[in-house]
């Protein structure tokens, strides 16, 4: 039998790849920031756009990567933030594949950055040249071959020598990228779901179960994983569910726990929608009435967290479920709610303690942020109820939007940390007062859509 065009995948030459570089201050995203994003945006072969910007640490670079890249303190010292690149680089990404050579290591610096700074990582479909290349000079010959960057770029006559910095190393990966596609062509690899299939990461049940997105609809809607029982192991949404599902059985899958579901998985149920939104909200109502096992969302599908002011005669910042009057969320994890809260008491002077502290009397002993200055030691007696009411008074009225002196005065802060060189504590009051920022936007944003009577949504068909 001869299959339909829409039955072969997307045409490689139809791909739009986005081939990305980055140069960092270190191996981690957990010790090391972006100091350079370098990416070429290809396809049919032919360059549609290039983006290149240096990236403002926050931090010195060490001298180890200095030597490595050549890129300075100095030259990055008027660059843009991360967070000011993200949003502009995002663009230039969005719905294309992203390719990197070692991608896991430029794809787990962006994921921390849109994590960081509050931005949705578009989950793109990711190809790695170097395990591409590792697998297709592997099957061409037994040698040993180096497959770094720099070995692979004269391989394949790459035009662009790599040198560690992020553009010119794009480029190259580019070159590299077009001489294993075309080793793949005789071999019958023609689309991207065949390219991905012939990566090295799917597994043998990942390849059994291809068959299961072969008769699905190319509709946006909900997908449901049955599982032996016909019991639903997982639910999702897409606007094409045959391509969407089509990712499950290929490389472009790597969460172990979904490898582990689809190996579980007998069949795939669809609900057609007529667009997105109403995709969304299905999803929402399955995942409340399934409880898939391998849904993270169903297990708390509207866990959320707020802070709010505790009612007693010095208030403090808390981190709770259910919100009240004058909260500040919501936060998805309790951990960027913390981090919020503990911020804004620091600007603000609010003790962190959960002691009950009365309102006259108290004899308590000073803690380490009373003698550091920055609490006014109510627990002792020595601030009375009004003066620390005052302070208390700024966090509800930035909450509210009507005073943004702790904004100013956590600018403040900022530059003066900044001017004394102290610059990993900058960066970390700076992202501190970038994700406060957020959290007061959303909740005026959503105090606005609250205060509507009755509210229609709706998304275009087209």
């Amino acid at each position: 039998m001869q299959l339909a065009f829409d039955e072969l995948g997307t045409p490689l030459r139809e791909v739009t790849f986005v081939v990305v570089d980055l140069e960092t201050t270190g191996g981690s995203p957990d010790g090391g920031n972006i100091t350079e994003i370098g990416a070429v945006k290809v396809r049919g072969g032919e360059v549609l756009g290039e983006f290149s910007t240096l990236v403002d640490p926050g931090v010195p670079i060490p001298p180890q990567i200095v030597a490595l890249t050549g890129i300075t303190t100095a030259m990055v010292s008027s660059a843009p933030r991360i967070e000011q690149v993200l949003p502009a680089f995002l663009e230039f990404a969005d719905g294309a594949v992203l390719v990197a050579h070692n991608a896991g290591f430029d794809v787990s610096f962006l994921k921390a950055a849109c994590r960081v700074h509050g931005f949705d990582w578009p989950k793109p479909t990711v190809v790695c040249t170097l395990k591409l290349a590792r697998r297709v000079l592997r099957r061409e010959s037994r040698e040993r071959q180096s497959y770094r960057l720099s070995a692979l770029a004269p391989l394949f006559g790459a035009r662009t020598t790599p040198n560690h910095r992020a553009l010119d190393d794009a480029k190259a990966t580019v070159d590299v990228l077009h001489g294993l596609l075309e080793r793949l062509g005789p071999l019958g690899v023609q689309s991207l779901e065949e390219l991905l299939d012939y990566l090295p990461d799917v597994t043998p049940a990942q390849r059994r179960k291809r068959e299961l997105a072969e008769h699905l609809p190319e509709r946006p809607g909900v997908y449901l994983f049955r599982g032996p029982s016909d019991e639903v192991l997982y639910v999702g949404t897409a606007s094409n569910l045959r391509r969407r599902v089509r990712q499950y059985f290929t490389s472009s899958e790597s969460r172990g726990r979904v490898k582990e579901m689809v190996a579980l998985a007998e069949r795939v149920d669809t609900v057609e929608c007529a667009h997105s939104l109403e995709a969304a909200v299905r999803e929402l109502r399955l995942l409340a009435a399934h409880r898939p096992a391998y849904n993270r969302r169903s297990r708390n599908p509207g866990k959320v967290w707020w802070i709010v002011l505790t009612e007693e005669p010095f208030p403090r910042l808390s981190v709770v479920r259910r919100p009240r009057d004058g909260a500040l969320g919501p936060f998805t994890s309790r951990t960027r709610a913390r981090t919020v809260a503990d911020a804004l008491a620091d600007i603000a002077g609010l003790r962190t303690c959960t002691a009950r502290i009365p309102a006259s009397g108290a004899s308590g002993s000073p803690c380490v942020l009373a003698e550091l200055g920055r609490c006014g030691a109510p627990c002792t007696g020595a601030q009375p109820v009004e003066e620390y009411r005052s302070a208390v008074r700024l966090v509800s009225d930035l909450v509210e939007g009507t005073d943004a002196t702790l904004l100013a005065r956590g600018t403040e802060q900022l530059a003066e940390l900044a001017d004394a060189r102290h610059f990993e504590r900058a960066a970390r009051r700076r992202d501190e007062l970038a994700a406060l920022l957020r959290a007061v936007d959303k909740r005026h944003r959503l105090t606005a859509l609250a205060a509507v009577a009755e509210l229609v949504a709706a998304a275009p068909d087209g």
